[in-house]
């Protein structure tokens, strides 16, 4: 396997560093033969060279077998041009067109929500990677009128929903939710219900459910146990996930995946930079973690990629985390990732 590492900005390098020590320690353990190739990107690398990403830069990414991405962000580059330039281009340029993100409460982690356990919250988000809002269409008339627009293709709904419906054949409870906002969007939703429905009709052993987008974000704090696995667009599963993410105990353990399921996908833990706890070993550094055993198991290496996990689930159970918050941990950052691997 060669995984490309790009440790990025802020925290992006210490989150990235320990969850390299988990894919090492794992693929030693299992006999998986790697090689990591790092690349310089982000805010540093744009301050000299003023660009983000090479331009042979993803012909250089189109040619791993991974990618796992720190994080991106700096605090002397304006906002946007690290995101668009960078995530977006690597995300637009290699088409991966579904992002991934497990909704998963761990033992021994605090939810915000009252009388919920593990058993309760555990679903997957299955987002549109590469239309909707953040197609970039759109203008700005002498500044005082400003236009964006959402796109969708017929083929980027339907290979996100297919993927949703395959994902969710292989989960335990066979159940995918739709989450739209049809009954307002009219043209475009409506595309994903017709969608939904035609492709639903190959699937008669999973059961097809549907919420509006402002009924969803209720459900997901009342009664998060009856999702399994959710589809969306781009822009609501961008909302959806960041709410997934606290109840599962915040963004520090939350991780997920840009998936090209022909290509080549890129794995990162979806807590930014965080640039005020940079340097300091102070950073929860599960999430990235997380994203390796999450890269791992789209590889193949289900072994390795289950060793992970049961790694990270076995230290949060010790009692040994006081907090997921930085500082808060009990522990440094450096020695969570010791912990992690001496557990693998």
């Amino acid at each position: 396997m060669k995984i490309g590492i790009i440790p990025g900005d802020g925290v992006g390098p210490e989150v990235t560093r320990e969850a390299k020590k988990s894919l090492k320690t794992a693929c030693r353990k299992h006999n998986i033969k790697y090689k990591m190739i790092e690349y310089p990107w982000g805010g540093n690398y744009y301050l000299k060279y003023k660009e983000a990403l090479p331009k042979s830069g993803l012909d250089e990414l189109s040619g791993l077998s991974a990618i796992l991405l720190g994080a991106v962000g700096h605090l002397d580059v304006p906002a946007g041009i690290l995101e668009k330039d960078l995530l977006l281009a690597i995300r637009f340029g290699l088409d991966q067109y579904i992002n991934l993100r497990p909704i998963k409460l761990y033992p021994g982690v605090w939810t915000p929500i009252k009388d919920k356990s593990p058993k309760d919250i555990n679903f997957v988000v299955v987002r549109e990677n590469t239309e909707c809002l953040y197609a970039g269409i759109g203008g700005v008339l002498r500044d005082d009128v400003a236009i964006q627009e959402m796109v969708y293709t017929r083929k980027g709904i339907e290979r996100c929903i297919r993927y949703a419906f395959e994902l969710a054949r292989k989960r335990e409870r066979k159940k995918l939710t739709l989450v739209d906002k049809s009954n307002v969007l009219t043209f475009g939703h409506g595309l994903w219900q017709r969608v939904f429905k035609e492709i639903g009709e190959e699937y008669p052993d999973v059961e097809k459910d549907h919420a509006y987008v402002d009924a969803m974000c209720m459900w997901m704090i009342k009664n998060p146990e009856w999702f399994d696995t959710v589809v969306t667009c781009n822009m609501f599963g961008d909302i959806i996930t960041d709410l997934g993410a606290m109840i599962q105990g915040g963004m520090g353990i939350a991780a997920g995946g840009n998936i090209n399921p022909e290509g080549v996908s890129m794995f990162e833990p979806i807590h930014g930079s965080a640039p005020k706890h940079a340097g300091k070993n102070i950073i929860n550094p599960f999430a990235a973690i997380l994203s390796t055993s999450m890269m791992l198991e789209h590889l193949g290496e289900k072994e390795a990629a289950d060793s992970i996990e049961k790694a990270v689930i076995s230290l949060l159970s010790s009692g040994k985390i006081q907090d997921m918050a930085a500082g808060k941990m009990g522990l440094s950052t450096s020695e969570i990732g010791d912990l992690v691997a001496d557990a693998i």
